[in-house]
């Protein structure tokens, strides 16, 4: 399980932001205060503009550049909110999906820079047919807005591409003590929005779900509060559900040697189109959280390996303090950090970028709540299976959750000028 927090979301900030933005050819025309800030743009991974030069703005106004060598949303420094959706494909006409990807393409590049979906969207053109933005962002800014974008194996099926079919996107196994639901599991797309406004998070979602209709269908989705790790150093380490800090080791957006080795898709580990790419695993892990409530304090630190106040591991006295996984230390056989950590799984790392969700009750008087566990990584089969098979058969913690979700996509590098979400695929 990943490190969580649940942190304020990001303001609303002033109006009139969206709705100023324009189309230049197949580029966006950010709003005046985007503009102002284009001086300001750091160039790297998880790069974000910060405003005005010599200013400090909010963090409301910050926009993460939509292209690149690699998508946003995975090194970007984890934002406080999530809409995460899973789509099935309605067609196998393979023209009219590429037709509604570039189409998306275009309106995740405009809401990302704190636009509408196309110029006017919500309020112009004609007033006798439905708006082209559902306008619930009006007035407010990206909001450190990203769209990531993945496909699954079942839409390469129902596309007749399988020659083009990665080996890791073949099925998870299953773990002991799944009890995964059909319907909140598996996808031909997805599609992760994560914001510092859920407002934000929500529209992104919402217009690209009504852009798809006759094409896709929502098959699940999630909603996420509090991240749940840090991808950057930047970042302090937010605590989970349970109260803990978790995924202190997490893989950092300023390590490039390490994404390299666990992260980014090199070429030849599989079909070239997914080179530069990574893999998605997402998991709903649900937490039953009034059982953990009445566990004692040590045995809870004992579960977990760490101390709930300063997150330092057991026998130490800072958070980043290297773990005494010495046989006969103070860390048990079967906590959480030791079967977790890269040390026991024979160097294993993936980049967690999950979030705290609370789904109402269960009707049994039961918070429906926990964990939406996202990973991105090289090898699902390589990195993450021996990583939850250990934990499954062997973590203490599994007696408090249960996966109820699984899903794995695989994210294609990042576009270039005039590209569009899978075209490497669709035109391989």
């Amino acid at each position: 399980m990943g490190a969580a927090g649940s942190g304020p979301a990001g303001g609303r900030g002033r109006a009139g932001v969206r709705g100023r933005a324009g189309v230049r050819g197949a580029g966006v025309r950010l709003s005046r205060r985007a503009l102002l800030g284009a001086g300001a743009v750091a160039v790297g991974a998880g790069a974000v503009a910060c405003g005005a030069p010599g200013a400090a703005p909010a963090a409301a106004d910050r926009v993460v550049p939509f292209r690149g060598a690699h998508q946003a949303g995975i090194v970007t420094p984890a934002q406080d909110r999530l809409h995460f959706v899973a789509l099935d494909l309605t067609t196998t006409d393979r023209s009219r999906v590429v037709a509604l990807l570039r189409e998306w393409t275009a309106a995740a590049e405009r809401m990302t820079a704190g636009a509408e979906t196309t110029p006017g969207g919500a309020t112009g053109g004609n007033p006798y047919a439905p708006p082209e933005d559902t306008g619930e962002a009006l007035g407010l800014p990206a909001s450190s807005l990203t769209l990531t974008f993945g496909v699954g194996a079942s839409l390469l099926t129902k596309l007749g591409l399988e020659a083009q079919l990665p080996a890791g996107l073949a099925e998870l196994p299953r773990f002991a003590g799944d009890r995964l639901d059909p319907a909140l599991s598996g996808g031909d797309l997805c599609i992760q929005a994560c914001a510092d406004d859920p407002q934000v998070a929500v529209h992104a979602v919402r217009n690209l779900v009504r852009t798809g209709f006759g094409t896709t269908a929502v098959r699940w989705s999630q909603l996420g509060f509090g991240r749940t790790s840090s991808t950057s150093t930047a970042q302090a380490t937010p605590r989970n559900l349970f109260g803990f800090k978790d995924g202190t080791n997490n893989l950092k957006a300023e390590d490039p040697d390490a994404l390299r080795e666990h992260l980014w898709v090199a070429p030849g580990d599989g079909p070239a189109w997914l080179d530069g790419g990574t893999y998605l695993v997402a998991r709903r892990i649900r937490m039953h959280v009034e059982i953990w409530d009445r566990t004692s304090l040590a045995e809870q630190e004992t579960i977990v390996g760490r101390t709930k106040g300063s997150g330092a591991p057991l026998g130490g006295t800072g958070e980043f303090d290297v773990a005494d996984l010495s046989p006969g230390g103070p860390i048990d056989v079967n906590a959480h950090i030791r079967l977790a950590s890269a040390q026991e799984l024979g160097g294993v790392k993936i980049l967690r970028r999950g979030y705290n969700f609370v789904d109402g009750s269960d009707g049994q008087g039961h918070l429906n709540a926990g964990l939406f566990f996202v990973a991105f990584l090289r090898d699902p089969h390589a990195q993450f299976v021996p990583m939850q098979q250990a934990l499954a058969r062997h973590d203490v913690l599994m007696e408090y959750v249960e996966h109820t979700g699984s899903a794995v996509f695989a994210c294609p590098a990042g576009l270039g000028e005039g590209a569009y979400w899978g075209q490497s695929l669709l035109e391989a």
